[in-house]
């Protein structure tokens, strides 16, 4: 985003918006008309003021059952004892990340918005390669448990809609992919067709992420995540899990500016090494990181990190991560997409 430093807006500096990105990638990505960019400035400096006002809840200690990263790779289910703040009612407005991390998501979302959109017909396949690892406990001899670490590198060919079977590569060994009951997607199970259906709209895009973070994750089930969490990783299962049509993903980047909590970190390496800066958000002592590239503003992965020791390690320690090392569209399952 563009504008002079110390310009009025609407009776207002917005010093504190300049400050902020000072502190995150200029992405090259063309700038916004100017009413648009005023439209931005309102909005925000006026969810600030909403943040402001508002407190956390109190710790309420739950069972929470914690699926890592849940992905394009097979990953283990943790269950834990934990606590979560309190988040607040279905309808209420969302308090949004801080300014910094705000600015970042924007950013981020421009240069996704600038991207081609290339034709996509429902007899195609997304072809999507990760590499990474994750960590896996095992009972030794004394009753204790020993963390080990296992790679995670796949290919998988996913069908477009869902409605044929599809393929995976992983560890030497090739296995089809199940084609889903009547192309049944979701945001936990994402498909091209599925994520392309998508509001382009952020408020309204967040507003069916909280509802199915409520559906399977609310009261009466026995995870403890909340809705705030369970939209920021549903977000980062679309981003990680497939191919997403240039708007919805510069619309996931916006939803994810107003879940309260999420932050900005300065430096993050992920899974191929790739150095970036990442948006995260902690909970229940595991912090949750999305990796971009901080000179383009590509997203390159995600990797789950203790924020304070436990069975799986200690804090700081890396559990689970995921690096997206190539991505397209397809023909048919086995076939890699041109260079771009």
């Amino acid at each position: 985003m563009r504008g002079a430093k110390g310009k009025v807006d609407g009776g207002r500096m917005d010093d504190g918006l300049d400050e902020a990105r000072r502190g995150v990638p200029a992405f090259p990505v063309p700038g916004p008309a100017e009413q648009r960019e005023r439209e931005r400035r309102r909005h925000l400096l006026g969810e600030i003021d909403r943040m402001a006002g508002r407190g956390t809840g109190p710790l309420v200690g739950r069972r929470r059952h914690l699926a890592v990263l849940g992905s394009a790779v097979a990953v283990g289910v943790l269950t834990l004892t934990l606590g979560f703040p309190s988040t607040p009612p279905p309808g209420a407005p969302a308090a949004p990340a801080d300014p910094t991390t705000v600015a970042l998501l924007e950013r981020a979302a421009l240069a996704a918005a600038s991207e081609p959109e290339a034709p996509v017909r429902a007899d195609q396949y997304v072809y999507l390669k990760v590499v990474g690892h994750t960590a896996y406990l095992t009972e030794n001899a004394a009753g204790g448990m020993d963390r080990g670490r296992q790679r995670e590198d796949a290919e998988r060919w996913t069908s477009v809609d869902g409605t044929r079977p599809g393929l995976a590569r992983q560890g030497g060994r090739e296995e089809p992919i199940r084609a889903t009951s009547g192309g049944k997607a979701g945001f936990h199970s994402p498909t091209y067709a599925f994520a392309a259906s998508l509001p382009s709209d952020p408020d309204e895009l967040l507003g069916l992420l909280r509802e199915d973070a409520l559906r399977n994750h609310g009261p009466g089930s026995d995870s403890t995540t909340g809705p705030d969490q369970q939209a920021f990783v549903a977000i980062g299962d679309l981003l990680r899990g497939t191919v997403v049509p240039p708007a919805t993903t510069a619309a996931l980047y916006r939803a994810a500016a107003r879940i309260p909590g999420v932050v900005t970190l300065p430096d993050a390496v992920d899974a191929a090494g790739r150095t970036g800066v990442a948006v995260a958000r902690v909970h229940g002592g595991e912090r949750v990181e999305w990796i971009f590239d901080g000179t383009t503003g590509r997203f390159l992965g995600e990797r789950l990190v203790l924020t304070r020791a436990g069975a799986w390690g200690e804090a700081g320690d890396v559990v689970t991560s995921v690096a997206v090392v190539g991505r397209g569209v397809v023909d048919e399952p086995g076939q890699l997409p041109s260079a771009r």
